[in-house]
């Protein structure tokens, strides 16, 4: 009995050390389902839930925002790519938080003055969430284990996520929403065939 199973495991070894063997072999094997971005959703700041499913096969940019921060004028910039390309299939996500120095500490109404009145932006925002941390967003805790050196560190760290639901790209809060890598990013994923 112990000398068959050598003569199997001598048998197999030496099989898949054919050329080719081991490629065949597993090629033909279904491949592992591994979770993407649509898997994700969002309650909206007002009130409607926000499916990334929705946007299947198309790409979205998700932006953690602050109301009261350095880089709140960046909205504007998200603004003008929503107004760019949110006709050819962009989706843009503001996601407030108030994680980094406290610089979203208002609620709904005071999210949607800043966002809608002061910045007149059109694209959809979240709810208020927590962007890092043990209560972070199941998105971003996915983000983390995706890309976890590409975290966010402050308000206005940016997610573009491909047509095939993966991360494509990162920007961290520096690199403003009309930085050429921001747009050549979006564009590419935009000429991507369906």
């Amino acid at each position: 009995m112990i000398a068959g199973r050598r003569l199997f495991l001598t048998l197999l070894a030496g099989s898949l050390a054919l050329p080719g063997f081991a490629d065949r072999v597993f090629a033909q094997a279904p491949a592992m389902n591994r979770v993407t971005a649509f898997a994700f959703s969002f309650a909206g700041l007002d009130g409607k839930e926000i499916l990334l499913s929705a946007h299947a096969g198309k790409p979205i940019l998700l932006v953690n925002t602050a109301s009261l921060c350095g880089y709140t004028p960046q909205y504007a910039g998200l603004q003008q790519l929503w107004t760019r390309y949110g006709g050819r299939g962009l989706m843009i996500l503001g996601v407030p938080t108030n994680d980094f120095g406290g610089q979203e500490p208002g609620g709904p109404k005071e999210i949607s003055a800043t966002a809608h009145q002061q910045y007149h932006v059109g694209f959809p925002l979240a709810a208020k969430v927590d962007v890092k941390g043990p209560g972070a967003h199941p998105f971003y805790k996915w983000a983390a284990l995706e890309r976890p050196l590409d975290t966010p560190r402050w308000n206005f760290h940016k997610y573009l996520i491909g047509r095939d639901g993966r991360i494509a790209a990162v920007f961290p809060t520096a690199i403003e929403p009309m930085d050429a890598r921001v747009i050549s990013a979006i564009e590419k994923e935009l000429g991507k065939a369906d």
